[in-house]
């Protein structure tokens, strides 16, 4: 360490240190003070002085290094001082001018030294920072990987950030529960490489749409899906979005359905979709959770889903009044359904209207 900025501190043992303070003094801060941080240590030793000041000097660590020049008395005393630990000797009538030079190479080393240190402090320094920033960027990669288990990854993203949207709370949502008409027949006749075939494009289609149209993605249970709008992340249309993406979907498992049909797989596609309160959060244990709703909107949603024929997308009464602009759609008589008292309204959704 300089002991002033750009100045190093030269301090000065044994004798001659007046001397030596006039040779030296161009090179830097000068001193006979041990108490005081030096870059570089002059010792000067004596014929009859021992060499074990000379060793404590050498063995003194204060956590820096600083180099030991020592003027030998003599040249015999040359190789006892390198062995004391000195950095370099120098015999008794050296030259004021070598003398000079190689104390001036010693500080340069010394400088040399110090910022080989600082650089390796600092990098130190910012391997720890970027061991911590990369355990932190893990952890949220891990945190965003489990939520898209459920959700959007563009919502995911956003959770991620703040996991307290996952905990219990009460909230409107727009549920939508669609499954294939004619799985379960299907399924008893076909062989099982044909149902998982079916599956996988069934879930790749409907998959892709629910993280488009950024809902929440509840479960896949064979043929069944239940997805939902409006819950972790609010959004202003729940309603309108469940019936755009219910349509889209539609569109596209007919164009599956063609295929399938072709391969002799009598299969159709139905939706229900209701809006209500319903109570969201985790479900699960410490090794497995999801992210959930329970509540009459949703049991109403897969009733409707389940009264829906092929191609038809069923829509409670409350969230038709929310949609009526934004589609055509013909009234059905009310529809007896398990689990409610009375028979419930809904309507069938024939096409969105043309956006004017």
């Amino acid at each position: 360490m300089m002991a002033v900025a750009g100045r190093p501190r030269i301090l000065l043992r044994g004798s001659d240190r007046a001397e030596l303070a006039s040779v030296l003094g161009a090179l830097g801060d000068v001193t006979t003070d041990a108490a005081l941080l030096a870059d570089l240590i002059v010792f000067t030793a004596t014929v009859d002085e021992s060499l074990a000041e000379l060793r404590r000097v050498a063995a003194h660590d204060d956590g820096a290094w600083r180099p030991v020049l020592v003027i030998a008395p003599d040249d015999g005393l040359c190789i006892a001082a390198l062995d004391a630990g000195a950095d370099a000797v120098v015999g008794p009538r050296v030259e004021s001018a070598e003398l000079v030079a190689r104390v001036r190479a010693l500080l340069r080393i010394k400088a040399r030294h110090d910022a080989v240190e600082k650089q390796a402090a600092q990098f130190t320094d910012w391997t720890q920072s970027l061991v911590s920033r990369v355990a932190e960027q893990v952890e949220e990669l891990q945190r965003v990987e489990r939520l898209r288990r459920f959700l959007a990854p563009q919502v995911a993203q956003v959770v991620a950030h703040d996991e307290g949207l996952l905990e219990s709370h009460r909230r409107e949502i727009a549920a939508v529960f669609c499954d294939l008409r004619g799985f379960t027949a299907f399924s008893e006749v076909a062989e099982p490489e044909e149902v998982m075939g079916v599956l996988r494009e069934y879930h790749d289609a409907l998959g892709a749409l629910v993280f488009e149209y950024e809902a929440t993605l509840e479960r896949f249970a064979g043929d069944a899906i239940l997805a939902f709008f409006n819950d972790p992340v609010p959004c202003p249309d729940p309603a309108a979005r469940a019936v755009r993406m219910a349509v889209a979907m539609r569109e596209r498992v007919s164009e599956l359905v063609a295929g399938w049909r072709k391969r002799g797989y009598d299969l159709d596609f139905g939706v229900g979709i209701a809006l209500g309160y319903a109570t969201l959060g985790r479900i699960g244990f410490a090794g497995r959770s999801d992210y959930g709703a329970v509540g009459t909107v949703v049991n109403l949603a897969a009733r409707l889903c389940a009264e829906a024929q092929g191609g038809q997308i069923l829509l409670s009464e409350r969230a038709h009044t929310l949609v009526e602009d934004l589609v055509e759609a013909e009234p059905l008589a009310p529809l007896p359904l398990k689990g409610f008292l009375r028979p419930v309204k809904a309507v069938n959704v024939v096409a969105l209207r043309a956006e004017r």
